[in-house]
């Protein structure tokens, strides 16, 4: 006869199998209510819903192009933004939705000095012209200070950057790119994505996949040692569903991050080349937080970390290190005590310098 004491470990391998393999999933999808601020191409604002504590000081949140903007609000436990709003802050996301072949010619240009001030000025108006808090993860990160040095006359209260590279060189992932792109330039890299008008999703999924090889080619065995584990599993599959949900870079975008971050290595030089001119990072005067994942291949720590030898004029530039991959340290299972934490800390470190007067 079957010990008792084993049925519900076998009801739920049971039911997770079924659902893994036949029944659409092991959990709906579940994001944080939102209300649509302003509408606009590639600049859709939303307000995350609640009733803020702290809705003097508000937070914006910018993703990276290619990939949804929901990758700070996956699924409940694994949502900076519900974290945020339960911690009392007014949360704001910017989602630039899909790209095509019309815009091919959109630049970084296009988000630090028109997608991202606009929204950020919204924002202030909407809490009296005050201060704004910028979280951006990955090439958000990237953008989000590019903004604040380019824009220093936007309310800007200051910048968080998670797993947002700075040293190039130090990406070892992308040292044979480098290696070959010392001899034939970025032609290699950017002649197709051109005729093609940028990078298309698919070729950014399969990138984002590639970076996790180990974690795609041991999936079955995971699968099998945590089958019993519904909320493993739900983890496993956000991230899943996130992937095959990224979009793609327009050429001009990609083509800049090809020349300038990944083959110029320009951040850690201090300075980047616009249509409009140079953005230089010394010129950034708010506070900054990096955070650098001790498992991120994509923004290793040492590259984050070089965060804090570039940003010369800014009033505190602090880094800080957290466990997990690239995505993980926004959404993984230690974020909440660890990336959030970090955050948490910051921020009120952050109110606390503007309400002291000190800059």
């Amino acid at each position: 006869m079957l010990d008792i004491a084993w049925t519900p470990t076998l009801d739920t391998l049971t039911r997770n199998a079924w659902r893994l393999s036949f029944g659409g999933g092991i959990a709906p999808v579940q994001r944080t209510p939102s209300t649509l601020i302003s509408e606009a191409p590639h600049r859709d604002l939303y307000r995350f819903d609640g009733n803020p504590i702290n809705d003097d000081r508000p937070v914006l949140l910018i993703p990276p192009l290619a990939a949804p903007a929901h990758c700070f609000d996956l699924r409940p436990g694994q949502s900076l933004a519900a974290h945020l709003v339960d911690s009392g802050k007014a949360t704001y996301l910017l989602d630039y939705g899909s790209m095509g072949y019309a815009d091919r010619g959109l630049g970084f240009e296009d988000w630090i000095e028109d997608i991202i001030p606009t929204a950020l000025e919204r924002v202030s108006a909407l809490h009296d012209e005050a201060p704004v808090d910028l979280i951006g993860w990955s090439l958000g990160g990237t953008m989000s200070l590019l903004t604040a040095a380019g824009r220093g006359d936007l309310a800007i209260g200051s910048v968080t950057a998670i797993g947002t590279p700075i040293d190039y060189r130090s990406v070892s992932m992308i040292s044979p790119l480098r290696a070959v792109g010392r001899f034939t330039g970025d032609r290699p890299l950017t002649t197709v994505t051109g005729v093609m008008g940028g990078l298309p999703a698919p070729l950014v999924q399969a990138s984002y996949r590639f970076t996790a090889l180990q974690r795609e080619l041991t999936k079955p065995w995971f699968i099998a040692r945590n089958l019993h584990d519904t909320e493993t599993l739900a983890r496993m599959e956000s991230i899943d569903r996130f992937m095959a949900e990224m979009l793609g870079y327009p050429a001009r975008f990609f083509r800049q991050v090809c020349t300038q971050l990944i083959l110029g290595n320009a951040l850690v030089a201090g300075k980047f080349e616009t249509r409009n001119g140079p953005v230089t990072l010394a010129d950034i005067t708010v506070p900054v937080l990096a955070i650098g994942g001790t498992e991120d291949v994509i923004a290793p720590v040492a590259s984050v970390r070089a965060a804090t030898d570039v940003l010369t004029g800014s009033s505190s530039a602090r880094y800080e290190s957290a466990p997990g991959s690239h995505l993980g340290l926004v959404a993984g299972p230690k974020a909440r005590t660890t990336t959030w934490a970090h955050i948490d800390a910051f921020l009120e470190g952050a109110v606390a310098r503007t309400t002291s007067g000190v800059s």
